[in-house]
C-alpha cells in the first residue's frame, strides 16, 4: 500500500479539556436551565479523525452555552487518539475494535474490548440526546458527506443545513451498528419522536479543509437544533460558517461490496462520487472474483482498501439525485 496524501491537519492538544465535567473522560455537558433539546456533538470515535476533535476544541475555547436546552460534547475513543501518529494514521483508528460498529445493548453490554468498555461510559450521554451530531473523516480525498440513514426527519435535516453538497441515504454496515443509529435514533419516523442524528464525513483525515467543514456543520447543526440562535453563534464563532452548497445531491445507497479478505483491489484509484456509466463495469477484484457495478449510473460512495480485511465495507453503491426534485 503506497503512503497515501500528506497528512496535514496538526494534532489538537485537548489535554485542558480531557478530563470533561460529567465523570466520564472527555464528556462536557452543558444545561441552560430552559425548555429545548438534549444536543450532542461527538468526535474522535475514530482516533485518527482529528477535524472532530479541532472543532469541539473550539466551542470549548469559545465558552459556548446553550441558551435552551442541554449541550453535550464528546470526545470518544480517547485511548486510540493517544496512540496517534502522522505517519501511519490508520493505526490509530481504534484500540482493538471500531467503536463506531458496537452500538447495540448486546455488544456493550459484553464490555470485553477497550472500544465496548468505552461505549458503555458514553452511552448514557447518546441515549439522552434528542439530536446527535457524529464528526467523522476519510480514508481517501474527497468531497464531503453528510450521512442521513433511511429515515426522512434526518434528511429533512440535511436539507434545512444547507450543507454539504452530498447527502447520504443509507443503512449503516454489515459488521455493526454506528452510534448514530443507536436506540431511538434508529427506530422509524413513526416512532422516533423529536429525534434527529447525522453523520458528517469532512474529507481526508489529514486535510486542513476537514477542520473547517467540521466546524462550519457544528454550527448549522447548533443552529437548526434550537440550542442557540444564528445570531449568538456568529458572534461566538465567527469565520465557522461556510458558503452554502450551490445545491444538494442525495446519493442513496443501493447495496455495498464487503471484502472477502485484505486481498480486496480497485480497478482504477477510485476517490469517490465517481459515476460508472454502465452496469456490469468492473471496479474491482476481491481474491480473483471481479466486482461490478449493479446498475447504470453507480455511484461511488467512500471506496477504500486502507481497511481492507474481511468483513468490511470497501464501498457502497449508489443513485444520485438533486434533493428538490424528490421526495423527503
Amino acid at each position: 500500500m503506497n503512503a497515501g496524501p500528506a497528512f496535514d491537519l496538526p494534532v489538537p492538544d485537548i489535554g485542558a479539556w480531557r478530563a470533561g465535567n460529567t465523570g466520564t473522560e472527555g464528556v462536557w455537558q452543558f444545561d441552560s436551565g430552559r425548555p429545548g433539546r438534549c444536543v450532542m456533538i461527538s468526535a474522535l470515535v475514530h482516533g485518527n479523525e482529528l477535524c472532530g476533535a479541532w472543532a469541539l476544541k473550539g466551542l470549548l475555547e469559545a465558552g459556548l452555552r446553550p441558551e435552551r436546552g442541554r449541550l453535550t460534547l464528546a470526545l470518544c475513543n480517547l485511548d486510540a487518539f493517544d496512540r496517534f501518529d502522522p505517519a501511519d494514521h490508520d493505526a490509530s483508528r481504534f484500540a482493538e475494535e471500531d467503536l463506531n460498529r458496537q452500538w447495540i445493548d448486546a455488544r456493550i453490554d459484553a464490555a470485553d474490548s477497550n472500544e465496548r468498555r468505552r461505549a458503555a461510559a458514553l452511552r448514557p450521554f447518546v441515549a439522552r440526546a434528542d439530536w446527535l451530531l457524529d464528526i467523522h473523516s476519510m480514508h481517501e480525498p474527497s468531497a464531503p458527506l453528510l450521512l442521513t440513514g433511511t429515515q426522512a426527519r434526518n434528511l429533512q435535516l440535511a436539507r434545512a443545513m444547507r450543507s454539504p453538497e452530498h447527502v447520504v441515504i443509507d443503512a449503516g454496515h454489515q459488521d455493526g451498528v454506528r452510534m448514530r443509529d443507536y436506540g431511538r435514533f434508529g427506530l422509524a419516523d413513526e416512532q422516533a419522536g423529536d429525534t434527529r442524528s447525522l453523520l458528517i464525513e469532512c474529507g481526508f483525515h489529514g486535510a486542513l479543509a476537514s477542520r473547517a467543514v467540521a466546524q462550519d456543520q457544528c454550527l448549522r447543526f447548533l443552529e437548526q437544533s434550537g440550542a442557540l440562535d444564528a445570531q449568538a453563534l456568529a458572534r461566538q464563532l465567527p469565520g465557522w460558517r461556510l458558503a452554502d452548497a450551490p445545491h444538494q445531491w442525495a446519493l442513496e445507497v443501493t447495496g455495498r461490496v464487503v471484502a472477502r479478505s485484505n486481498a480486496f483491489r480497485f480497478a482504477a484509484p477510485y476517490t469517490g462520487l465517481e459515476q460508472i456509466a454502465k452496469a456490469g463495469s468492473v471496479i474491482g477484484d476481491d481474491a480473483g472474483t471481479p466486482v461490478t457495478t449493479p446498475h447504470d449510473d453507480c455511484v461511488l460512495v467512500m471506496p477504500s482498501t486502507r481497511q481492507a480485511r474481511a468483513g468490511v465495507t470497501v464501498v457502497r453503491y449508489a443513485t444520485r439525485r438533486r434533493l428538490q426534485d424528490g421526495p423527503s
